[in-house]
C-alpha cells in the first residue's frame, strides 16, 4: 500500500481543482530507471486503469501503479514539502537503501 499525507492531500486536491481534471483522474505513482542513484519516481495525474494495475485508497486519494513499480513503492508514503529547500512531492520510501541530495532519485 501506498499512504498519502494530509500535506499530499491537499495539494493533489488543489491541483485537481486548478486544473481541467475530472473526478476520473487518479495519481499515478511509477519507478523508471534514471537519476543519480539509479531509479527515479514518476508521478502524473491519469484516468485509465491497465491490466496488472494496483489500485490503492488513502486519505481521500486514489494512487494507481504498475505490478513492476509496486515491488519498490510498498510501504512508501506520498508527502508534499513546501520548505525552502524546495517545494514539491517528497516520496518516503521505506525500501530505499541511498537517495540522491534532491530525493528524486533513489536505489534499493
Amino acid at each position: 500500500m501506498i499512504k498519502v499525507s494530509n500535506k499530499a492531500k491537499e495539494q493533489v486536491l488543489h491541483l485537481i481543482e486548478k486544473s481541467s481534471y475530472t473526478p476520473e483522474h487518479f495519481i499515478r505513482v511509477g519507478v523508471k530507471g534514471g537519476g543519480c542513484s539509479g531509479l527515479m519516481y514518476n508521478l502524473d495525474f491519469d484516468n485509465k486503469i491497465t491490466e496488472g494495475d494496483k489500485v490503492f485508497e488513502d486519505n481521500g486519494v486514489k494512487i494507481v501503479t504498475d505490478k513492476k513499480s509496486f515491488l519498490y513503492l510498498v510501504g512508501t508514503e506520498l508527502d508534499f514539502s513546501g520548505g525552502l529547500n524546495g517545494k514539491g512531492f517528497v516520496f518516503i520510501n521505506p525500501n530505499a537503501n541511498r537517495t540522491c541530495g534532491c530525493g528524486e532519485s533513489f536505489s534499493i
